[in-house]
């Protein structure tokens, strides 16, 4: 007889090479664990069922997912409606509920948001997504112990409520697993602020990258609040009244309030490693500065050196020769010629150079 961990993993193996897994509770009897391809190969168990969920991997959201809904008795404009939300959507159509929650996966820090459809009729939820993700994975393993260990005095609107928010429970985990990924890659930028010969072009981006990964990792925490809320307080027909029930979505809630409150506060500390970074650039601007002014100075004196001696000898040389009369000329066109050029200079640096005040 196969042990436990071993039936858990040919679980998670059929999960994983089937596009579905059907888990049907009948009304009499044990609950039933059902892999396939096709909504026809779950429509006969679910028949007998008093209450059902199914998890379906499809190629295309948009065109396939809408065709699979309305197999399982779902209305064909449901699937649609979900899908014109921003990342999340909401609708009671009373007999039946569609919920559409952001389902996040990253690949170091580049964050997509996949939608992920949840489709409630009286007895059965349906939920839908693509290849692009993994989902769900853990609870098909053990969603017939979930159903088994219902109790049986339970109304249906409790047990479909308690396993709705078992679903969105193990994809805010999902989600959440994916902020430590993010977080590992901030550890990684520190190393490179400790480095002083790290561009600083490299840091930026690297800061950046970081910023707009965790922007859109918040952005979908918030659409998954709106869900949650919209839950909690639309009195949906198909959602329990039960307090004690509905405090499990308001636990759901609070969950989700954490990761906001973490992930803003990594936004925080990534917003004082820009404030770090542009000190940084500015001490660096400073630094060139200073030794651009020094250059200057040199500049200057050896400008001075070689211009002072030159211009005396320009001037003997000139006036070499000269009688008396055309010397005073001359001297007087140099004076005249040094003053306007003096006063033009000084002009023109009072009109268009802004100098401190006090100069």
């Amino acid at each position: 007889m196969p042990s436990t961990q071993d039936a858990s993993s040919t679980n998670g193996l059929n999960a994983r090479v089937h596009r579905a897994v059907c888990v049907a509770l009948p009304h009499d009897g044990k609950p039933t664990k059902i892999f396939g391809d096709k909504p026809s190969e779950f429509i006969s168990s679910l028949k007998t069922a008093s209450l059902g969920w199914v998890n379906f991997m499809v190629d295309d959201l948009g065109k396939d997912a809408a065709e699979v809904a309305v197999k399982f008795g779902f209305s064909d404009s449901m699937v649609p409606t979900l899908l014109k939300g921003y990342h999340s959507a909401f609708e009671d159509r009373d007999t039946e509920m569609g919920i559409m929650v952001p389902a996040v996966k990253v690949s170091k820090l580049d964050v997509c948001i996949f939608p992920l459809l949840i489709l409630i009729r009286k007895d059965l939820i349906v939920t839908i997504h693509s290849r692009d993700i993994e989902r769900l994975i853990l609870f098909s393993r053990y969603a017939d112990a979930f159903l088994r260990k219902l109790p049986e005095r339970m109304g249906q609107q409790d047990r479909l409520t308690m396993m709705l928010v078992r679903i969105l429970d193990e994809n805010n985990s999902h989600n959440f697993e994916h902020l430590r990924e993010i977080e590992e890659q901030a550890d990684d930028m520190s190393e490179l602020l400790l480095d002083p010969e790290t561009p600083r072009m490299e840091i930026g981006r690297k800061i950046y990258e970081l910023k707009h990964a965790l922007i859109t990792y918040l952005n979908s925490l918030w659409r998954t609040m709106d869900v949650l809320h919209s839950l909690r307080y639309g009195d949906a027909e198909l959602v329990t009244d039960n307090p004690k029930v509905l405090a499990k979505v308001g636990l759901l809630v609070e969950d989700v309030n954490r990761q906001i409150s973490l992930s803003e506060h990594m936004s925080e500390v990534l917003a004082s490693g820009l404030e770090v970074l542009q000190a940084l650039y500015n001490n660096q601007l400073q630094t060139l500065n200073n030794r651009m002014a020094l250059t200057m100075t040199w500049l200057t004196i050896l400008g001075t050196a070689v211009l002072v001696p030159n211009t005396i000898a320009t001037v003997i040389g000139s006036i070499a020769g000269m009688d008396a009369n055309t010397l005073m000329w001359y001297i007087t066109v140099l004076f005249l010629c040094t003053i306007n050029a003096t006063y033009l200079a000084y002009w023109w640096v009072k009109r268009w150079v802004r100098l401190p005040k006090g100069a």
